[in-house]
């Protein structure tokens, strides 16, 4: 008799813990963009260099000035194609001083058990940061990022 006893009283302590305490273990976030911050501005690693908008910039001062080359008449198709071109080389070396600078002493990944609480460090930790970190939340990767509009974003990573 006792033993049947201890056997019901163990169900329900257990039954009971379950149904108060729910699931013990984190919820994955959901595969969206989340915002870091408005602007990159201050994040470390490669002093918080925009490639994008480095890029925006670079394309808009080589259209509205005249093409190093004679052969090339202002506004052309050719016009845009050097800036392009130009653009385009000027592009990739910022992203490879990011990479590198990411190499050195950057953090280049990040395990986090909540959203929340990985947010609020990102938010906290800018200048510890470089684009391209990759940040795990509860088992569900994410890269830190810029968006279009130079925003510091946390981005789903697709493998």
């Amino acid at each position: 008799m006792a033993r049947s006893a201890r056997r019901v009283i163990g169900a329900w302590v257990l039954l009971s813990a379950a149904v108060s305490g729910g699931c013990s273990h984190a919820q994955k976030p959901e595969r969206s963009v989340y915002l870091i911050a408005e602007d990159a501005g201050g994040v470390g690693g490669a002093g918080g260099r925009d490639c994008d908008a480095e890029h925006v910039a670079c394309f808009d001062r080589c259209w509205n000035s005249a093409p190093p080359l004679t052969s090339i008449k202002w506004g052309s198709g050719k016009h845009h194609e050097y800036c392009t071109e130009e653009c385009r080389a000027r592009y990739m070396d910022c992203i490879e001083d990011l990479e590198r600078a990411a190499g050195k002493g950057g953090v280049s990944e990040l395990r986090f058990s909540d959203l929340e609480g990985a947010l609020d460090w990102l938010r906290s930790h800018r200048s510890e940061l470089a684009l391209g970190t990759v940040v795990i939340i509860a088992g569900v990767a994410f890269v830190v990022a810029t968006g279009g509009s130079g925003a510091l974003i946390l981005a789903p990573l697709a493998l």
